[in-house]
């Protein structure tokens, strides 16, 4: 995110200007809680209405605030997605060279993942909001620095992250369409390159996104960013993911779903990523117009707002989708209308394929993958049926020629052939209709079909 929270309890915080996209050239691995209501019934709370589709609705939080109980409430209710504020951001965990602090970010983790909802990681690299050690470095000493801060961040989270923003806003605003000057800049143009790489290599399960702001339309600036996605997907540098962070005022983009549609046809997921809508008379209309425009894109996977209530807000102007009090608002209703509105898994995020049966014990599971030439990574989703269940086993054959190299939140029994994935200690227990996730990495081509799941 461009901002950080406004309670002015951290030294870190820095306001600055509000960049409100207002469309330059146009006129914008862990679990996921995925509890459908019954069918032809409408889903009455965001993340419950999001997961009909396969997808995350979520918040940014602040773990200072998980003690206010009223806030406490509304996300645990509304979200299965949460986002730190600032608490894993590099002068947060690494606030001295190779000194890692990770007691805040944890606490939103496991509050996260004790009420089965998924994480974004925010922000691995930043040019903003770095510690002072590496604010006075510069050349191959930042560029080491970078590259271990990357590599100690996301191992230390591996297997709890669903999706990493690894480098954010490093494109410059104007009409060049080019990177922003930093002190990551100068250590070379392939800065970002590397940080994937050793993301990468760090947590093979997360998904690894680029994120920016004032890119809702088609204009320089995401054009730029489309550019650099495009030679990485060439050259097979890895990137899943790109978040579009959309700070929005009075207006939205007339391309805003086109802009998102030619990312996703890169082959990548989009995301939107840090939403807030300047409050007025067209608060709701443009609340409800970026959630259609995910919905028709088959690749746009999540909505993040930044923030819970409009007090929890880094803006101003009443933002967010609750007010002061905590009161639902009208952009609350026209997001979940439109939510309801629409069904059925997208192809890149599925929930199960299969219903859970009407008896207690029983469990399917879904696999999405993340190939490349010669290998894969795969995210396995675990669904309990109508009943709780305390352990899980799920058997996934593998074509001839590909192996099993290693694994995550899970114990596999075997290689190659059909091998059996069981759950750990920390993730047997699934609620009746919840869910977790594990994953594993392999060589040759990634599995093509159905996997089963057994329940104990």
């Amino acid at each position: 995110m461009n901002l950080s929270s406004n309670t002015g309890d951290s030294p870190r915080i820095r306001p600055r200007t509000v960049l409100l996209s207002l469309a330059a050239g146009a006129a914008l691995l862990a679990p996921i809680a995925l509890i459908a209501p019954a069918a032809n019934a409408a889903a009455t709370t965001l993340g419950a209405a999001a997961a009909q589709s396969g997808r995350y609705f979520g918040a940014a939080v602040a773990a200072n605030r998980l003690s206010d109980s009223q806030y406490a409430t509304i996300l645990n209710r509304e979200f299965n997605s949460v986002v730190a504020e600032n608490e894993m951001k590099w002068d947060a965990t690494e606030p001295q060279q190779g000194v890692f602090n990770f007691t805040n970010g944890d606490r939103i983790v496991n509050h996260a993942s004790s009420r089965g909802m998924s994480v974004r990681g925010h922000a691995l690299l930043w040019h903003a909001q770095q510690p002072g050690w590496a604010q006075n470095m510069s050349g191959s000493a930042l560029r080491n620095a970078a590259i271990n801060h990357v590599t100690r961040v996301a191992s230390y989270y591996r297997g709890k992250i669903h999706s990493w923003d690894v480098v954010n806003e490093a494109f410059a605003d104007g009409g060049s369409g080019g990177r922003r000057d930093s002190n990551l800049q100068r250590t070379g143009n392939d800065w970002i390159e590397a940080a994937f790489r050793a993301a990468r290599a760090a947590d093979p399960g997360a998904k690894l996104c680029y994120n920016d702001y004032n890119t809702d339309g088609i204009n320089a600036k995401s054009t730029g960013i489309y550019n650099m996605v495009r030679d990485f997907k060439a050259r097979g540098v890895p990137i899943d993911c790109v978040g579009f962070q959309s700070h929005l005022g009075t207006t939205l983009a007339s391309d805003y779903q086109a802009n998102l549609q030619r990312f996703a046809d890169l082959g990548i997921d989009v995301q939107i990523t840090e939403l807030d809508v300047e409050q007025g008379g067209n608060q709701a209309s443009i609340y409800e117009r970026v959630t259609r425009a995910c919905l028709a894109v088959t690749r746009c996977t999540g909505i993040t707002v930044w923030g819970v209530r409009d007090s929890d807000s880094w803006r101003s102007d009443n933002p967010l989708l609750f007010d002061r009090s905590g009161n639902k608002k009208a952009a609350y209703n026209s997001v979940l209308n439109a939510l309801n509105s629409v069904s059925g898994p997208t192809p890149t995020n599925p929930p199960p394929t299969t219903t859970p049966p009407p008896t207690g014990g029983a469990c399917t599971a879904s696999v999405s993958l993340n190939s490349w030439n010669g290998g894969f990574v795969a995210t396995v989703r675990v669904v309990a049926g109508s009943s709780a269940i305390r352990g899980w086993t799920v058997r996934i054959t593998l074509p001839s020629g590909s192996a099993v190299t290693g694994t995550w939140n899970a114990q596999a029994s075997g290689g190659t052939g059909t091998v059996a994935f069981s759950n750990v200690s920390y993730n047997g227990q699934v609620s009746a209709g919840g869910n977790t996730e594990f994953g594993f990495q392999g060589t040759g081509v990634g599995p093509s079909g159905t996997p089963t799941c057994t329940a104990s």
